[in-house]
């Protein structure tokens, strides 16, 4: 692990080169990081994409996996 002398590129780069799964992962982890008085609006957000991805699986445009393969999959990505 580097060290606190990298710099927000840096960081960014090493980032986008995780896989997809990893990259979420670490966006709600900055997500979660972001001041308490952002909050009403992060939850706004999330609503809307929940209501988003509740339309995609009951329209079929998406198709839905087992939470413990997704889990797996998950552990995998954060493992490599």
């Amino acid at each position: 692990m580097r060290g606190m002398s990298m710099t927000v590129e840096q960081i960014a780069e090493e980032a986008l080169s995780l896989p997809s799964e990893a990259r979420a992962l670490l966006a709600d982890r900055l997500v979660e990081s972001l001041d308490p008085a952002e909050d009403g609006y992060i939850r706004q957000l999330w609503a809307v994409e929940a209501l988003r991805r509740r339309d995609d699986v009951r329209s079929g445009r998406v198709k839905t996996i087992p939470s413990d393969v997704a889990l797996a999959r998950v552990r995998r990505a954060v493992a490599r």
